[in-house]
């Protein structure tokens, strides 16, 4: 399951792997700002007080389906 977390101002900082190694990359409003190789470069872009991480729910597939008139 993909993490990513977002902030205020557009922010979004997701894991990526640069050159082999793994980094946090920050983006703001979708374009690339940096590759951060630790969460206190992405202090430096970002406050990470005001990140929320994003949890993504699997699907509900219970057989249960809406009856069609």
């Amino acid at each position: 399951m993909e993490r990513r977390w977002v902030g205020p101002d557009g922010y979004e900082i997701v894991p990526a792997i640069r050159d082999g190694r793994q980094v946090l990359q920050v983006c703001r409003d979708g374009t690339p700002v940096a590759d951060c190789g630790s969460v206190e470069e992405v202090a430096r872009h970002v406050d990470l007080a005001d990140l929320c991480e994003v949890i993504s729910l699997p699907a509900r597939d219970d057989g249960r389906r809406a009856a069609l008139s």
